[in-house]
């Protein structure tokens, strides 16, 4: 017969058991990353070593190379395109994702599968199409045409991601700001927008990372002058073979603004993936 002692001590080494493997699985997604940062301060000597050179002298030889080739224009328009993209998708997102939730339109269902089924076209099937319109227009190594296809692009994620955080806040609490005289700007803005903010940074925070990692539009539609880094990546693979530590140091620097957006935004972020979850 088990007793009260017997079930806790069970139930702890169950818990440890569950944590040390979660902390194995965590290492293990997080080794490549870790390997990439250290190969950046490695030379290209250290970094093509068989085995593996785990003691090596650091040195920033590579983040200079990296930096004095360009790359910094490369960054700009990565950073313009993700910014002013996310900016209109919340912009039209917002709207939307209210009148299809808090306020529905006729036919939501209809809207809401319209909205995502423009997700289930490949997109190298669109693209010769694109090409034509895009060179017709002028737009052609244009960093405008990238935001409008970014834009198009992380719409409708954002519409079904927002519409899910609208529809946790209670419909009484519009009805009540009504009551009080309060119009329906100043309901939205000074009553639902704080509320399904975190919801709104998370929405924020998954368009700026498939904006600044998308790569098949960026490699089509441009050439020098609206390059983004991850075209500007595959500057490193030469015809005279792979810069690995070269490279793993524009890829550190590539995904450093990523990173550091999701760490300064972690707070709202964890409630907002989990806002619209359960319902």
């Amino acid at each position: 017969m088990s007793t009260p002692v017997m079930h806790k001590k069970k139930k702890f080494g169950t818990g440890t058991i569950w944590t040390v493997l979660a902390w194995i699985l965590g290492l293990g997604f997080f080794f490549p990353v870790l390997w990439m940062v250290l190969t950046g301060f490695k030379q290209e000597a250290d970094a093509y070593s068989d085995p593996p050179k785990l003691l090596f002298t650091p040195t920033l030889d590579q983040y200079r190379a990296v930096l004095s080739s360009g790359i910094g224009t490369a960054l700009m328009n990565s950073a313009f395109a993700t910014i002013v993209s996310t900016i209109l998708v919340l912009l039209l997102g917002i709207p939307a994702a209210f009148a299809l939730s808090l306020r529905p339109v006729k036919k939501t269902k209809d809207v809401l599968f319209f909205f995502i089924s423009t997700k289930m076209l490949p997109v190298v099937a669109v693209i010769v199409p694109l090409y034509v319109i895009v060179g017709d227009i002028g737009l052609l190594d244009n960093i405008w045409a990238l935001i409008v296809l970014y834009t198009a692009m992380n719409l409708p994620i954002a519409v079904w991601m927002m519409r899910s955080f609208f529809l946790e806040v209670p419909s009484e609490l519009l009805e009540a700001a009504s009551m009080d005289g309060a119009s329906l700007w100043t309901s939205v803005r000074e009553v639902i927008l704080p509320l399904v903010s975190p919801g709104i940074a998370a929405t924020a925070l998954i368009c700026t990372i498939f904006s600044w990692n998308e790569f098949f539009f960026a490699v089509n539609l441009t050439a020098v002058q609206a390059q983004t880094i991850p075209v500007a990546l595959v500057g490193f693979i030469t015809g005279e073979g792979l810069y690995w530590a070269r490279l793993s140091a524009a890829a550190t620097l590539a995904a450093l603004p990523v990173v550091l957006a999701g760490w300064i935004a972690q707070n709202k972020l964890v409630r907002g993936l989990s806002f619209g979850a359960i319902k």
